[in-house]
């Protein structure tokens, strides 16, 4: 449920932007004045197709301006991983819900669940870090003080240019927040969707395959304490009984050993 809200959240709030900012521009001979310049822009920021006209306090003549940049890819990049994320996390959830049998038939549903996982985690990231510095440019192109650098009457002493408001983007800034929330939360579900597949089950039996083998092991090795009972190596005087008595058995008596011998 977390992972379609917050994919919701991602692209509804970058998708579905729009935004603007005005100029003012007062000329040395105020009939030439422009005081309420408005430009206005959207996703998916192309912003060099964006017109607006604009004094050039030199009689009646305006100028027709655009701005600069296109950050289209990456912020059409953003919105596409999360639509689809959101769309995937919709289609796992009926899976999970009413195919359980067949999720995990063949064990071919957790494993394409782990992979997808994974591809998505890997694409919210960059997905992200690339609207992020998208964004960060978007800010500089729709900067007042930039935009009227472009204008030809603000190269002039005379004339007086002003911002009269700037753009407000912290919905953009709440997006990248929510994209790069979107990847911490896919890359912590690769260890829930990894041990529903059959590389981590596999893993489980061989380690106590591996325990059972080491137990054994020591049940019949050299630590076995029977090996020191009465039959074993260490019962020595055992040992030198039966060679006295093999003596006994052939003289009758124990040797002696003669002086000088």
């Amino acid at each position: 449920m977390g992972l379609k809200l917050f994919a919701i959240f991602a692209f509804a709030t970058c998708g579905g932007y729009s935004g603007g900012l005005r100029l003012s521009v007062d000329c040395a001979n105020k009939s030439e004045s422009d005081l309420n310049i408005d430009i206005a822009f959207a996703y998916p920021f192309r912003l060099h197709q964006v017109n607006f006209d604009a004094p050039t306090c030199e009689g009646k003549r305006r100028e027709t301006l655009s701005l600069i940049g296109d950050f289209s890819s990456s912020a059409e990049f953003f919105v596409t991983i999360a639509v689809f994320a959101f769309l995937y996390s919709l289609a796992a959830t009926v899976v999970y819900i009413f195919f359980q049998n067949k999720y995990r038939e063949n064990n071919r549903g957790p494993l394409i669940d782990f992979i997808v996982t994974v591809v998505f985690s890997f694409l919210w990231l960059v997905g992200s870090s690339a609207w992020a510095k998208g964004l960060s440019d978007v800010k500089i192109a729709t900067d007042p003080d930039e935009v009227l650098l472009l204008m030809s009457a603000c190269k002039q002493q005379s004339n007086k240019c002003l911002p009269v408001r700037s753009p407000v983007m912290s919905s953009l800034n709440t997006s990248v927040v929510f994209g790069f929330l979107n990847f911490i939360l896919w890359a912590g579900n690769i260890w829930f969707v990894f041990k529903e597949t059959g590389w981590h089950s596999s893993g489980q039996r061989h380690a106590a395959d591996t325990m059972e083998k080491q137990s054994s092991g020591y049940n019949q090795g050299g630590y076995n304490q029977d090996s020191y009972g009465p039959a074993g190596g260490y019962n020595q005087p055992g040992s030198y009984g039966q060679k006295v008595h093999g003596w006994e058995g052939k003289t009758g008596k124990v040797p002696r050993r003669k002086w000088g011998q």
